[in-house]
C-alpha cells in the first residue's frame, strides 16, 4: 500500500488548490477546488482572489458571470458556483434527490402552517414564476413577489409554542425551483458584491446524466482535487450515505493507500513546491474539502477557527497548514494572529500576503456571515 506522508498531502494541497501558483482566471480557479462555497457571498470573491494573478473584484465579478460558472444548490444542500460544465453533475449527483426531499418537506409544512394549497394551486403559482423568469431575463426576488402576490402568503411555524413563527411562502418555493433545475441564481446581485439577493434566471438545458454516472464523476473531481481522502471524507462533503460513496469510488477505479484514497493515475509523488502562504476566507473549499483535517489543522487550533455549527473562519496558511486567522477591522485594515511560531521568513511572506489582499479588497469592510472566536476578536483588535 502506498504511503503519503503528511508533508506530500500538504503538497498536494497547495499545489492542486492554485495557492502555491496562481490559476488562469475565475474559472479555473474554482475547477482546482472543484466548486466554490457560496452560502457567504463574500467567500466566493476572497476564495477566487486567493487563488489568481492580479486579483480584483472588478475583474473578479466580470468572469464570475460570463457564463462559465453557475450557482446551485448542491452538496450537503449548501449553495456553491462550479464551472458550467460541471454543473449537469453536481444536479444529477445531488441537487436533484435534495429537490424530491424539499418538496416533499415543503408541501408537509404548507399543510401543516394553515396554508392548505392544491396541487393545482401549487403547480399554478409555480408555472407563474417560471413565466415571470422567462419573460424579465433577471428578475430578483422582490420583483417576483411583486408580480406574483401569491408568494407572500404566510405559513405558520412551531404553532402554539413560545417562538411560533411565520414565513412567506415564496422564499421556500423560489429555492426549491433552483434546486429542481428549473431556475439558476445567474444574475449579479441586487446590491454589493457581499450582498445575498442574487437575481433569478431561467436554467439552460441540463445535459442528463444518470445518477450513479454523476456520482462516479463527482468523485473523480474530488479525488483530483482533494486525494487522498477517506469514505468518511467522501460521505461527509457529497452529503451521501455510505452504499453510494462506496459505488461511486468502486466506478472509478479508486486505490486505497495509507491516508484514504486517491485516482489509480494519482500515486506518483508530489515534490514540494516553494515556500508559500495564504489568506482563506471563512467556508473556503480548502478547509472544508475533509471532515478529517488533522493533517492541515492542530486540533487545538480549532475552537479558535471554526464556530459551534462546524464552519470555518478566515485563515492563515503556511506551507500546507493553518497557523493563523484573520479579520478585517471597521476601517477595512486586515488584522491576523499566528496559533503557530511559523519562524520570521515566513512572517514575513505572511504580511506580503495580508498586505496583497489589503490592496485588492480596496478597504471593504468583509463580516463572514458565520462569525468564529477569533475572527470576532480580531475584528475588534487594535494593532
Amino acid at each position: 500500500m502506498r504511503t503519503i506522508p503528511v508533508a506530500e498531502r500538504r503538497a498536494r494541497l497547495g499545489v492542486r488548490h492554485a495557492l502555491t501558483a496562481p490559476a488562469s482566471g475565475v474559472a479555473a480557479a474554482t475547477s482546482a477546488v472543484v466548486a466554490l462555497h457560496a452560502t457567504d457571498p463574500a467567500t466566493v470573491y476572497l476564495s477566487a482572489g486567493a487563488r489568481i494573478a492580479d486579483p480584483g473584484l472588478e475583474r473578479i465579478e466580470r468572469e464570475l458571470y460570463d457564463g462559465s460558472l453557475v450557482r446551485l444548490h448542491g452538496m450537503r444542500r449548501t449553495v456553491f458556483v462550479v464551472p458550467a460544465e460541471l454543473a449537469p453533475v453536481v444536479h444529477f449527483s445531488t441537487s436533484a434527490a435534495i429537490a424530491v426531499r424539499e418538496r416533499r418537506q415543503l408541501v408537509k409544512h404548507m399543510t401543516e402552517g394553515g396554508l392548505d394549497w392544491s396541487a393545482e394551486a401549487l403547480a399554478d403559482v409555480e408555472a407563474s414564476v417560471l413565466r415571470l423568469v422567462a419573460e424579465r431575463g433577471e428578475i430578483s426576488v422582490n420583483e417576483l413577489t411583486a408580480a406574483e402576490p401569491r408568494l407572500r402568503e404566510q405559513m405558520r411555524f412551531a404553532i402554539g409554542k413560545p417562538y411560533e413563527t411565520s414565513q412567506a411562502i415564496g422564499s421556500r418555493l423560489i429555492a426549491l425551483l433552483g434546486m429542481e433545475g428549473r431556475i439558476v441564481r445567474r444574475g449579479r446581485t441586487a446590491g454589493t458584491w457581499i450582498s445575498q439577493q442574487h437575481n433569478w434566471s431561467a436554467a439552460l438545458p441540463l445535459l442528463e446524466l444518470d445518477v450513479r454516472a454523476a456520482q462516479a464523476e463527482l468523485v473523480r473531481h474530488w479525488l483530483a482535487a482533494f486525494g487522498p481522502g477517506t469514505e468518511a471524507d467522501v460521505k461527509w462533503w457529497t452529503g451521501w450515505n455510505l452504499g453510494d460513496t462506496r459505488r461511486a469510488l468502486a466506478a472509478v477505479g479508486a486505490v486505497e493507500v495509507d491516508s484514504g484514497f486517491v485516482l489509480p493515475d494519482d500515486l506518483e509523488p508530489v515534490a514540494a513546491p516553494a515556500p508559500w502562504a495564504a489568506f482563506l476566507p471563512a467556508l473556503d473549499p480548502t478547509p472544508m474539502g475533509w471532515q478529517q483535517r488533522d493533517f492541515y489543522l492542530a486540533p487545538e487550533h480549532r475552537p479558535a477557527l471554526f464556530d459551534r455549527s462546524g464552519n470555518i473562519g478566515p485563515t492563515v496558511w503556511w506551507e500546507g497548514r493553518i497557523v493563523g486567522g484573520w479579520a478585517t477591522r471597521a476601517d477595512g485594515e486586515i488584522v491576523w494572529e499566528l496559533l503557530d511560531d511559523v519562524g520570521s521568513d515566513a512572517v514575513a511572506m505572511i504580511e506580503a500576503e495580508a498586505a496583497g489582499l489589503a490592496a485588492w479588497l480596496g478597504g471593504a469592510k468583509v463580516t463572514p456571515r458565520f462569525r468564529t472566536p477569533l475572527e470576532r476578536k480580531l475584528s475588534h483588535v487594535d494593532r
